[in-house]
């Protein structure tokens, strides 16, 4: 272990949580990563800035017929300690920070815009660069403007040029202090859910929910993108998407500006299996779009088996998660192959990480990660970042605030903020960029 190595765990050491052995070990193994290799966390705008009351998430998670668990409320309340997170982010050793900007805070009415919401999020930027941590920006991480889902969300044909409108705004505003951008946060994410298994009585529930919002707005095609039908807004999301990059480089034509995509890798058990169709299910036009990008971001979670009838449940006896799906850090490394092959693009982990109350498996998951980030690089494959999910223990959407994905933990009546042994683990190996 050099002795830059050595500096970084003791100086993680000194935020107050204590590195494992094993993980320890893990970082002694590892390997100097490329020049320029970027080491973050993630973290979404509702998710964590809370009380972002003009949003679609907002109203559906307050109403009497909701399917969240809990709403948002104050999240992490990062809409005012964003600079405590980003001094945070940057202490632990990261070099680059993955953040959300609210379109329902920005633009609360149709095209008026917010210009002291706008001078917020330059604020936000302008404190990632003062910390020398390069922001990578999403345009959109599925919500929306309360009034955008009310007339239709991305159901309607001229969503695109909304979305497109606020991009715009957005780039002339903020452009110039962005080091990456991102248009959808997962844009083929209504595709997955469509294949995942749900518990008898959900769609009816989700129903229910969607008219309860439709008759709150006064509207008759009230239309959330986490809830709606991907035949309807797949064609329009697509058309967003290209809209939005053009308005983007249009403004700033050297901004690296890529596609996310959630990458499950897709396993197929068996002979014959229907891998190849399940991978065509949870793709489906976005593989071509992503040729065109200046990169993809791969968010990787776990993996999908696939027999002659459909999906496999996971192995007997396999670990799973608290988001109950199996853990399987090598998901990761098979996701980087696949879509390097697929598009040709460089490649950037946007998001991984895991859902649990054992910080522990954790550490244990990341340095298994690492491990094919590094195999994937030795292979040739341009692999430029490693970004965790999440940097918070945050609002995971219709789960609440029970699962715990975040390098750091928050008290949700104080919002204090503590970072756990595997935020010490994962910032020392980005200090010492260790891959």
């Amino acid at each position: 272990m050099s002795r830059r190595d050595a500096i970084a765990l003791s100086g993680a050491a000194a935020l107050g949580a204590t590195i494992p052995v094993a993980a320890d070990a893990a970082l002694a193994r590892a390997r100097s990563g490329p020049p320029g290799f970027l080491w973050g966390t993630a973290i979404s705008a509702h998710q964590s800035e809370g009380n972002n009351v003009n949003s679609d998430a907002w109203l559906l998670e307050n109403l009497p017929e909701t399917v969240f668990a809990q709403p948002s409320a104050d999240a992490c309340d990062s809409y005012h300690r964003y600079k405590e997170d980003i001094a945070l982010a940057a202490g632990l050793g990261f070099n680059t920070h993955r953040i959300g900007i609210e379109w329902a805070r920005i633009e609360p009415e149709p095209g008026r815009f917010s210009r002291a919401e706008l001078d917020h999020y330059a604020r936000v930027l302008e404190c990632c660069h003062a910390h020398g941590l390069a922001p990578m920006v999403t345009f959109n991480h599925f919500s929306v403007p309360r009034w955008f889902a009310a007339r239709g969300g991305f159901e309607m044909p001229d969503a695109a040029d909304l979305f497109a409108r606020f991009a715009d705004t957005v780039a002339r505003h903020l452009g110039a202090l962005m080091a990456y951008a991102t248009t959808f946060n997962e844009a083929n994410i209504p595709l997955l859910l469509r294949m995942m298994p749900h518990p008898p009585g959900r769609h009816e529930a989700v129903a229910a929910m969607i008219a309860a919002a439709a008759r709150a707005t006064g509207s008759a095609r009230f239309s959330s993108l986490l809830f709606a039908d991907p035949d309807r807004t797949l064609p329009v999301l697509v058309d967003a998407h290209t809209r939005a990059v053009q308005a983007i480089k249009a403004v700033r034509s050297d901004l690296p500006v890529g596609l996310t995509l959630t990458t499950q890798s897709v396993q197929g058990v068996g002979t014959p299996n229907l891998a190849d169709l399940v991978t065509h299910a949870l793709y489906g036009p976005w593989l071509d779009v992503a040729k065109t990008a200046d990169f993809v971001g791969v968010q990787t979670y776990t993996r999908i088996r696939v027999g002659a009838s459909g999906a496999l449940p996971p192995p007997e006896g396999a670990e799973m998660t608290a988001a109950g799906y199996e853990f399987y850090p090598q998901a990761l490394g098979e996701t980087i192959r696949f879509m390097a092959r697929m598009t040709g693009k460089p490649i950037y982990v946007t998001e991984n990480g895991i859902a649990t109350n054992d910080d522990s498996r954790r550490v244990a998951f990341i340095a298994a990660a690492l491990d094919d980030v590094r195999a994937c690089l030795d292979e040739g494959i341009d692999v430029r970042s490693y970004i965790h999910w999440s940097l918070l223990d945050n609002f995971e959407w219709t789960s609440g605030y029970g699962q715990h994905f975040g390098l750091v933990a928050v008290d949700r009546a104080s919002f204090a903020r503590q970072p756990k042994p595997s935020a010490q683990f994962l910032g020392a190996r980005a200090h010492a960029n260790r891959v």
